[in-house]
């Protein structure tokens, strides 16, 4: 009974054992089956994620190893163009053909394929611009669908009868019409810019009349001019001699001023001043009733010259025949081959000429300095006068850079008379500001030279006209070059003027059309003439000169 009852108990055991068993091998399936499950969800997160990062993930360059992402190569956009199998060069070869096109299509009045036309022509520049900018070449897919509208237009304009033949006749008509309008405005340009150089301002008139007007009303002008033609500073040798020649009162009287303005003693300087008949009266009231620093004015009129006639001198006898009044007075006889401003009267007027009698003029004096009324001082003169001329008679300026104004330049060297005798490579120089030795001067007896050259030129065939080529063939050999800040010149046509190279200069000079008086004046330069204007004076104030 006790057995019995253990042996059931027994079974109880082993049975309780076994489900604990069984129990124990069934829970590990059901977590490895929830581990997989999550492992799996897991796998696919990562792998989703590391896609999204490898699209959007940039080139990245490991030293040693190659580039996983090779950017596009930047190309020579020029080459690109220059190139005659690119997609550029075509764009732009159409491009260049279809603004012709354009021309002709508003010429014939096809204004919707000139519309066309240009809207492609503006696709094809932006697409050629972004390459530019971009640096790279421009694709097939990008250029096939410009270059082929394009094409279709081209060929839409040829069938309209704008071949190629059409276009150059068209074009070429049309430069040929731009020349001309060119050519006309060169010339109409020359003319009224003469025609405003030529004339003598209103208010200058202003100023002349209410002057000749003063001299003609006041006995004791006239008596003064009288007594200073005794003085016996006119004729010392130790004083300082400059000469004008104007008929331009205030032109005069700047360059009498700031001469004196700069000058350490001014009450050494002697100004010989010969006008005409017409402005003789106002130069000497001028001069008499202003003060310039205790300086000696002597004012003379060309008139008074008896010796200067058409015996003695050519160009008086020139000036008398009716062909050279015509060339230069009448406007109706000249030759419109001839530049227009050779036929100014006032390269062929006897006060411009006088510069070649300075010795006649001026029997006694030993040196003189000469003055055009188209200039400034800006420093003390007197200096010129110690300078050595070397035995040479006048004292210049060169202005030859490299092959420009050199003699050739003035000269006709194809006659015989010139090339015979002269270096046609011989530096040029300036007029304007010139210091004559008049004894050497004598001596060569240069004003001899200077009728023989006038002689040979009757015909205009050696220089056209002027007094510069004159002096180069009179002072030929006599000349004695100075440094160039003793004159600069240019202030009345170059805008371009170094402000350091007029800053030293000791004369600056307003050679061509754009006098200072005159309202054509270069702004930039004519501050230095105006300060130099005796703007107080009831005359110039009246004549609203300023």
């Amino acid at each position: 009974m006790l057995r019995g009852t253990g042996h059931g108990g027994g079974d109880a055991r082993r049975r309780a054992l076994e489900h604990r068993r069984s129990a124990r091998r069934r829970l590990p399936g059901w977590i490895w089956w929830l581990l997989g499950i999550f492992l799996l969800v897991g796998f696919m997160l990562f792998v989703l994620h590391h896609n999204q990062k490898e699209q959007f993930r940039p080139p990245v360059v490991d030293n040693g190893s190659e580039i996983e992402e090779i950017p596009h190569e930047k190309v020579n956009f020029t080459e690109e163009l220059l190139s005659s199998t690119s997609l550029a060069r075509q764009l732009a070869d159409q491009m260049t053909l279809a603004k012709a096109y354009v021309i002709l299509a508003k010429e014939h009045g096809n204004l919707q394929l000139a519309w066309e036309l240009s809207s492609q022509i503006r696709n094809c520049q932006r697409l050629l611009s972004e390459g530019a900018v971009s640096g790279r070449a421009i694709t097939q897919d990008e250029a096939h669908p410009i270059i082929s509208r394009l094409a279709r237009l081209i060929y839409k304009a040829q069938d309209a009868h704008y071949d190629i033949s059409t276009t150059i006749v068209t074009l070429k008509s049309h430069a040929l019409a731009l020349e001309e309008r060119a050519k006309a405005a060169i010339v109409q340009s020359a003319e009224f810019g003469q025609l405003a150089a030529e004339s003598f301002p209103k208010t200058l008139h202003c100023l002349t009349v209410k002057l000749t007007e003063e001299w003609l009303r006041n006995q004791k002008h006239r008596s003064r001019s009288e007594e200073q033609r005794n003085s016996t500073r006119l004729v010392d040798n130790n004083l300082y001699h400059f000469c004008i020649f104007s008929d331009n009162v205030l032109a005069t009287s700047v360059v009498v001023n700031s001469t004196v303005s700069n000058a350490n003693h001014p009450q050494q300087l002697v100004f010989h001043v010969v006008t005409d008949r017409i402005h003789f009266g106002a130069m000497s009231t001028w001069f008499l009733i202003n003060d310039f620093k205790g300086c000696t004015v002597e004012v003379r009129c060309i008139d008074e010259f008896s010796w200067l006639n058409a015996s003695s001198s050519p160009l008086v006898r020139q000036l008398s025949e009716a062909e050279t009044q015509g060339y230069y007075y009448s406007a109706g006889s000249k030759n419109p081959e001839r530049e227009i401003k050779f036929h100014n009267p006032k390269f062929v007027s006897l006060l411009n000429h006088l510069r070649f009698y300075i010795p006649q003029i001026l029997p006694n004096l030993e040196k003189v300095v000469f003055l055009d009324d188209d200039v400034v001082v800006q420093k003390d003169l007197t200096q010129l006068f110690s300078i050595e001329l070397h035995g040479n008679v006048i004292g210049a300026v060169e202005t030859c850079l490299e092959s420009f104004h050199r003699y050739h330049k003035y000269l006709n060297f194809s006659h015989p008379t010139i090339s015979s005798k002269i270096d046609p490579h011989t530096c040029g120089w300036a007029f304007g500001m010139n210091i004559f030795d008049l004894i050497a001067w004598r001596k060569a007896n240069a004003t001899s030279l200077y009728h023989y050259w006038q002689e040979q030129n009757s015909d205009l065939l050696l220089w056209r006209t002027g007094t510069l080529p004159a002096g180069l063939l009179t002072f030929y050999g006599l000349m004695e070059p100075l440094d160039r800040r003793w004159h600069v010149l240019g202030l009345g046509y170059d805008v371009d003027i170094d402000d350091r190279l007029i800053e030293s200069a000791a004369v600056v000079h307003y050679n061509g059309n754009m006098k200072p008086w005159l309202k054509l004046a270069i702004r930039r330069y004519k501050y230095i003439w105006e300060r130099y204007v005796n703007i107080s004076h009831p005359y110039v104030r009246e004549c609203m000169l300023h």
